[in-house]
């Protein structure tokens, strides 16, 4: 498949056929990251990861768990 670079104000742009775009499911305004590889320009969708709490939290292990840090004297401004 073949596509040409045109000039889009002082940018490049290229048009990326609309078969592509329903197979990899791409929008408007997503995001992609551009790499070079062996010369080649390759385009990849980024991806966000929408976090939650519960998962976060089930992650949790003994080996990864942070301790509290207490400071038995006042550090700044804080009233004890």
């Amino acid at each position: 498949m073949q596509t040409k670079v045109v000039k889009l104000g002082n940018r490049l742009a290229i048009r990326i056929p609309l078969s592509v775009v329903a197979e990899v499911g791409l929008k408007a305004q997503d995001d992609l990251e551009i790499e070079v590889e062996a010369g080649c320009v390759v385009l990849k969708p980024h991806v966000r990861h929408n976090y939650r709490l519960n998962d976060l939290v089930k992650r949790i292990n003994r080996y990864n768990v942070q301790h509290e840090v207490l400071s038995n004297t006042p550090i700044g401004r804080e009233i004890w």
